[in-house]
């Protein structure tokens, strides 16, 4: 078993179930509820909401590629509405309710399903949390007595282990919040004005980390991404899939793949009924990905 390529293989396995926490219909009626104002607010108070009564400072540090200002339109104003637990307590309500719309009650309540929640915590409880602050968190919380919600929370900790070792990658790699974004939009193909409103980047700020990159050589001047570029691209994805491969080799390999084999039909129906999943700032086309028998 490629550690590596097995927690690539697992991360599109288990995003989908972890995505629809804060972009569905389900979700952004228990935030506005809650009396969120904006769906922005409801993402940020909700997935911060593990760190406790946290500032726009320690989120914007945390979450890396959301511009100070777009975090501080939410952050502190979001502890203002309610609680960091009541946060906790909405977004499961979100959650609950769009999978039962997505996938079924007939399947959240099925055999499968409590398989999966089994194994997708044993994996959770390997995640590596040292260091990583919103996987840290998140590990910490209660786990949620329903099968259902106990493989979310379960993919919850999974995700932000992998994006906290993620953003540890980048920093290494020198690559700023505006530079990662530009870098990965010129290698995945998107949209910089997609990227831009999706993480508040100006789009002056966005050519001036255009420029940057295009001094290190990983742009060219007309902004297509180059050799080195491609490069460094493969090297971050390669040092975040071992970062977060500690669960899975620990997990060994029967276990990962009967855990793979369960998530795949979640994520795929997920996926299908998720327009969310369909253009996202993570390039992640689940649907498509699991057609192919993802291959990464």
């Amino acid at each position: 078993m490629d550690a590596a390529s097995t927690a690539r293989r697992m991360w599109v396995r288990f995003e989908p179930y972890h995505d629809v926490t804060y972009f569905t219909p389900e979700s952004r009626a228990a935030t506005d509820e809650l009396g969120c104002k904006g769906g922005w607010m409801g993402y940020f108070g909700m997935r911060a909401a593990p760190l406790g009564r946290v500032d726009a400072a320690t989120v914007t540090e945390a979450f890396y590629n959301f511009h100070p200002r777009m975090v501080a339109r939410a952050i502190p104003d979001a502890w203002g509405v309610a609680a960091p637990w009541r946060y906790l307590s909405t977004r499961l309500v979100g959650v609950d309710g769009a999978l039962r719309r997505l996938l079924g009650d007939g399947v959240l309540a099925g055999r499968e399903l409590a398989e999966a929640a089994g194994l997708a915590r044993a994996a959770a409880e390997l995640a590596p949390t040292q260091d990583r602050p919103l996987a840290a968190a998140n590990a910490a919380l209660p786990w949620p007595e329903r099968p259902h919600l106990a493989l979310w929370h379960a993919c919850t900790v999974l995700r932000e282990s992998r994006g906290d070792g993620h953003v540890a990658v980048l920093r290494e790699a020198g690559l700023g919040p505006c530079q990662a974004l530009v870098l990965f939009a010129a290698d995945n193909g998107l949209a910089g004005e997609f990227m831009q409103k999706a993480r508040g980047w100006s789009a002056q700020e966005w050519q001036e980390a255009a420029g940057e990159l295009a001094e290190r050589g990983l742009l060219d001047a007309g902004g297509a991404i180059t050799a080195e570029g491609t490069r460094l691209r493969r090297s971050v994805e390669q040092r975040t899939d071992e970062a977060a491969a500690q669960p899975w080799s620990r997990l060994g390999a029967e276990r990962t793949n009967r855990l793979g084999e369960l998530l795949a039909p979640l994520a795929r129906g997920i996926a299908d009924g998720n327009d969310v999943m369909r253009r996202n700032p993570m390039a992640l086309d689940a649907g498509r990905l699991l057609a192919e028998g993802a291959p990464a």
